[in-house]
């Protein structure tokens, strides 16, 4: 999805771990830009900037302006987020890879599968509806990256599942790369409850075990850990 957007992008001075953790320290981020036939060029952004685009309705398909220095009388550069690297301690931006674009070439993205409607096989029948995919590679033009690909469950009863086939999208202005019998969201039965079943009641003068020569039962406490 295309936004009204420009970023400004700083030079980058230094590389390694020093320069990079003071460039973080002023709420910036290093940022690597490619593509287009184009020489790769290190840049600075900020990392609110990045941040909420990823946090937008089109994530990191938006596409935008990067306003990059040095090129003076230049117009901004068109790209999109390609690839980025969060802390996974702290859940901070560390990095991100941003593509050229060029809006009448396609480009292969990923993007997300959204499920419409709730399935009968869960409302009624107490099932479980398990996604196999989230997300689809495709290919097209800038300008038709879809913000979400979205699959109809709602039909769906214990035991059925929808399939790439069944995806809603524009088929003449975009490409993918699976099968089309892959699975996409199924709906399963639920799981099995086990009940304890009581332990026999002891003979009388004797212990149970030794009476009936089995072991005793084993009963267990506290809650099982939901997965």
């Amino acid at each position: 999805m295309i936004k009204d957007l420009t970023i400004n992008a700083t030079s980058r001075e230094g590389v390694g771990k020093g320069p990079t953790r003071r460039l973080r320290m002023q709420g910036m981020i290093p940022v690597a830009v490619y593509g287009e036939g184009s020489q790769p060029v290190a840049v600075a952004v900020s990392a609110k900037d990045i941040a909420n685009i990823l946090r937008s309705d089109t994530g990191h398909n938006t596409i935008f302006k990067l306003a990059v220095p040095g090129a003076s009388g230049a117009e901004p550069a068109t790209v999109i987020i390609k690839d980025w690297q969060v802390d996974p301690v702290r859940g901070r931006l560390l990095h991100a890879d941003l593509l050229r674009l060029s809006m009448t070439t396609a480009t292969r993205v990923r993007v997300r599968i959204e499920t419409m409607g709730e399935p009968i096989g869960v409302k009624m029948e107490g099932g479980i509806l398990e996604l196999q995919m989230r997300e689809l590679d495709v290919e097209c033009l800038p300008g038709d990256i879809p913000e979400d690909i979205e699959v109809d469950v709602a039909g769906l009863n214990i035991g059925d599942h929808v399939t790439v086939a069944d995806l809603v999208f524009d088929r003449d202005k975009i490409k993918i790369f699976v099968d089309p019998h892959q699975i996409v969201a199924g709906v399963l039965a639920p799981r099995m409850i086990e009940e304890v079943v009581p332990a026999a009641a002891p003979v009388e003068g004797e212990v149970a075990a030794e009476a009936t020569g089995a072991e005793p039962e084993v009963i267990k406490k506290g809650k099982t850990e939901e997965e």
